[in-house]
């Protein structure tokens, strides 16, 4: 050995890759896609691989076929109808497990018809493959007809049962061996090829069809909840006697003096007759203005420069609906602001979105350690007395005030509601018992889709036992978490 060579120092080396990863991977060993990258290489990647080989496993594609949607040009989406059996699946109604379903779209029959070859079947599984990549959610019955976008690939399972399947996309071993396979620097996306050599691990029938079980369960407690809540909404709408005011007419006489000297607003939009006819109406309930009602608290919005990896979850209105928050893709640093725990908000507080897709309102059960962006506002009943939180979520996402966020809001591309006109939404506030009446259904579907929650959460934990531990242990760990009449 040279004398300029020092020989190898394992102590030096370590201290010299500490927070640092390697992977040693040999040429031969490399997959047909032929990557080098090292983000396709992570020891966690490998580790994950290696797991799942363990078990008896096959490649995607010998267990399904695949269908890729239609191009963007084969459909246009101002095409959409407001009311139609036939549902057109955009990439971002693709969430884990269940297709979202609070803000569907329509398209005709006679379109329909024309893309027939891209319909959707009962248990079909859809993956968002552009866009937010990895979600899996499966197609049930009462869901279809229905088309898909090309930012997503449905997969028609021969080899498995559909739900164990989608169950295994989900848990992290599936989708993390998913999102590996992402290409593209600023528009990433999955490609079919990468999507057919996806490994997936194998068990027994039994073992499939306990998974099966308890998604089914969890289904059908959320179906529950979404009947429960609707329920809550129907009583609401009996107990102020007010739907949706749709005029006759589509025009409106109005002064200078009672138009622009009041409100500061020449669009023709903001003086449709719907909206007199929703403020005669609300003359005849109890109202209140939501600025007495609440507290109004703004968050902040960082620049891009402060969105890490990890660290505070920072919470946009493409986050939030009227039935959660979902796991933001964005994190803030605890450094982003002095004092950020002030940030924070607290239980009972309303999230209410003014930018983007306006008024979604969504209450918060805990306490929650994340920083909303400046597009959701902090709203806080000042007097539970008088006005129950959940009552005032049902009603600022009641018909009531989303008529009055979509005449007040204005914006060419990206709507934007202003605080102060928030703070004159009028809001109908009932008797205390009759608020209780309402909460009480609300909060049972909440109960009910937080059970189906648990339930997809420990099919999952099952399907990793199963890779880690073996089948037999994850069998038995499920089956004491399901009911006697599940097993």
């Amino acid at each position: 050995m040279s004398p300029s060579v020092e020989p190898f120092n394992e102590v030096k080396y370590k201290a010299l890759m500490d927070g640092l990863e390697c992977s040693e991977i040999n040429k031969s060993e490399l997959e047909f896609s032929g990557r080098i990258d090292t983000e396709y290489y992570q020891k966690i990647f490998l580790d994950y691989q290696k797991a799942v080989k363990k078990c008896s496993h096959q490649e995607l594609s010998r267990i399904a076929s695949f269908l890729i949607g239609p191009f963007g040009s084969s459909y246009d989406t101002s095409t959409y109808v407001e009311k139609s059996q036939y549902r057109y699946i955009r990439g971002q109604d693709v969430k884990p497990f269940l297709l979202q379903d609070f803000s569907p779209r329509y398209m005709t029959e006679m379109d329909f018809n024309r893309l027939k070859k891209y319909a959707l079947s009962e248990n079909d599984i859809l993956i968002s493959v552009v866009g937010t990549l990895g979600n899996a959610c499966i197609i049930q019955k009462d869901e279809l007809p229905a088309i898909f976008s090309c930012k997503s690939t449905a997969i028609k399972t021969s080899g498995c049962d559909p739900f164990y399947l989608l169950c295994y996309l989900n848990s992290k071993y599936g989708k993390s061996l998913l999102l590996r396979k992402e290409r593209g620097a600023i528009q990433k996306g999955l490609n079919l090829d990468d999507l057919k050599t996806l490994i997936v691990p194998l068990f027994s029938e039994n073992f499939e069809q306990r998974v099966r079980i308890g998604i089914e369960k969890a289904f059908k407690y959320a179906c529950d909840a979404k009947q429960g809540y609707t329920g809550a909404e129907k009583i609401l709408e009996e107990m102020i006697g007010f739907a949706r005011c749709e005029a006759t007419i589509n025009y409106s006489i109005k002064t200078l003096n009672k138009s622009y000297g009041c409100s500061g607003r020449l669009d023709a939009e903001y003086y449709q007759p719907k909206y007199d006819d929703l403020f005669n109406e609300l003359e005849k309930l109890p109202c209140k203005k939501l600025g007495d009602v609440v507290t109004i608290k703004k968050s902040i919005e960082p620049g891009t420069e402060a969105y890490q990896d990890s660290g505070i979850p920072f919470v946009r209105v493409s986050d939030v609906s009227k039935f959660e928050v979902g796991q933001p893709e964005i994190y803030l640093s605890k450094n982003v602001v002095e004092n950020v725990e002030t940030l924070y908000p607290q239980k009972d507080t309303i999230l209410f979105s003014k930018d983007g897709s306006v008024g979604i309102a969504y209450k918060l059960a805990e306490n929650k350690k994340i920083i909303t962006s400046g597009a959701l506002l902090h709203l806080t009943v000042k007097d539970k007395r008088t006005v129950l939180p959940d009552y005032l979520t049902l009603v600022l996402n009641s018909n009531i005030v989303q008529m009055q966020a979509e005449r007040d809001s204005n914006g060419a591309i990206i709507q934007h509601w202003k605080p102060s006109e928030i703070e004159n939404v009028v809001v109908p506030v009932l008797e205390m018992e009759q608020q209780k009446k309402i909460v009480e259904l609300v909060q049972k579907s909440f109960a009910l889709r937080k059970q189906s929650k648990q339930l997809l959460e420990d099919a999952k934990c099952a399907v990793e036992m199963a890779i880690e531990q073996g089948e037999d242990i994850a069998l038995k760990w499920l089956e004491s978490k399901m009911m006697p009449e599940e097993v």
